[in-house]
This record gives structure tokens, sequence and C-alpha cells, in this order.
């Protein structure tokens, strides 16, 4: 199972061991957000293209970056990154960024799904970081439902009722500010909350996703409670 969604926002010419590190864990991988510049940038990076070259090559599926602006950006503005995503860096899928959650705005990202799965994206990633309303996992194929801080994560973190509808598969949690020592239980913690898709970085602060995940761990079945 690749159980592992990776969003690395640093420049690969900064960092190309961060970039390598991915490459080396490709069998463990859903995917890898590409990001730019808060998207696709306004003109082709090479550095970015050959990152996304060496993630294909090794069988990684590679998703662009498009922020969505919480339902205030067009569907022609957000069809826009994503056209330049597949021009420039041949992306295989797409992760939206800052989707809002609520019912009201459901219908325009419904809009905005349909649009790239007729561009050819796939999967189409949802980020609302929160349990949106439920319409929003029927127009996904991945839908992340938490994304935040460590602490946050083992206070704060409860489901609706309505997730058990849906496979661990379709779930995706993103937690950062996670102490190296507790890679393996943050996994652990994902699974047993139904997410089949996590990822646990350390950093934190306004960028926490400069680094690369913590190594992955088995994964064992099993639910928590709270679903």
């Amino acid at each position: 199972m690749r159980s592992l969604l990776v969003p690395l926002y640093v420049h690969p010419a900064m960092d190309p061991a961060a970039w390598d590190a991915l490459v080396a864990v490709a069998p463990d991988l859903y995917g890898v957000v590409l990001n730019a510049a808060d998207g696709p940038g306004t003109a082709p990076d090479p550095a970015f293209a050959e990152a996304a070259h060496a993630l294909r090559t090794a069988g990684v599926r590679v998703l662009g970056y498009v922020d969505t602006a919480y339902g205030q950006r067009s569907r022609q503005a957000v069809d826009a990154d994503l056209d330049r995503h597949f021009d420039w860096y041949q992306v295989d899928g797409c992760f939206f960024d800052r989707i809002s959650p609520g019912r009201r705005d459901l219908r325009h990202c419904r809009r905005l799904v349909r649009s790239a799965r007729e561009r050819g994206a796939d999967p189409v990633v949802l980020n609302p970081g929160v349990h949106p309303a439920p319409g929003y996992a029927r127009a996904a194929d991945l839908l992340v439902t938490f994304e935040g801080h460590w602490t946050t994560y083992l206070r704060s973190f409860t489901a609706p009722p309505w997730t058990a509808r849906h496979s661990p598969e379709h779930f995706c949690h993103l937690v950062y500010g996670v102490p190296p020592a507790l890679a393996p239980l943050a996994v652990r913690t994902a699974v047993r909350r139904g997410a089949g898709v996590h990822c646990a970085v350390p950093g934190a602060g306004p960028n926490p996703w400069t680094r690369p995940p913590h190594a992955p761990q088995p994964r064992s079945p099993g639910r928590e409670g709270t679903r």
C-alpha cells in the first residue's frame, strides 16, 4: 500500500537531498505535491521539472499544487494553474489546497474537480485540512481531513460518523511538528484514526513542509472509536 502523501515545499536546488530521499522511498509514496511558487509559478523552473521527472521515473505520481483560496478563485484561474502544471512539469494529478469545507461551496468545488478530471488529472486530492461537509468525500479521490500540528492532532482530533462510510484509503492526515522519536506513534495514530494515507514531518513554523517525512512504519488494521 502506498501510504505517504508528501507536500515538499522546498526548492530542489536548495535541498536536493530532500528530493532524493523521496525517490529512495518511491514504493511507499501515494504521491508528491509539487509547489514551485504557491502554484506552478509564472515560468517553468528547470529544477522542479528535473525533480518531477526523477519522481515519475521512479514510479511516483506528481501532483500539482493549486490554491483555491477557500472558494474565492474562479474556475478559470484554477484551470490555468493546472494547465501550467501539466505543460511545464507533466504532473499526474492535482492537490487542491485551501478548500472551503462548507456545504455552500461544494458546487463550486465539484466544478473544479470535474474540470481537473477533464484535463486528465488523476488523482484529484482535496485539502480542506478539516472534516468538510460529507459531499466532498464523493468528489475527491483523496480527502485531507487533518492538517496541523502534532499536539493539536493528539488532543483535538475527532471524526464525524459519516467518515465510516468510506474506506481508510480515502482519507489523509498531514501532521507537522512531530518529534523524530514519536514518528512511529504518529503513523500508528493516523492508521487507527482511519487515515490510509498520511505524512508526519518534524518541521514547524509558517512552512513546515520543507523537510522529508519520517520513515513509514508497517500498517496495522483497526480504527479508533472516534471514527
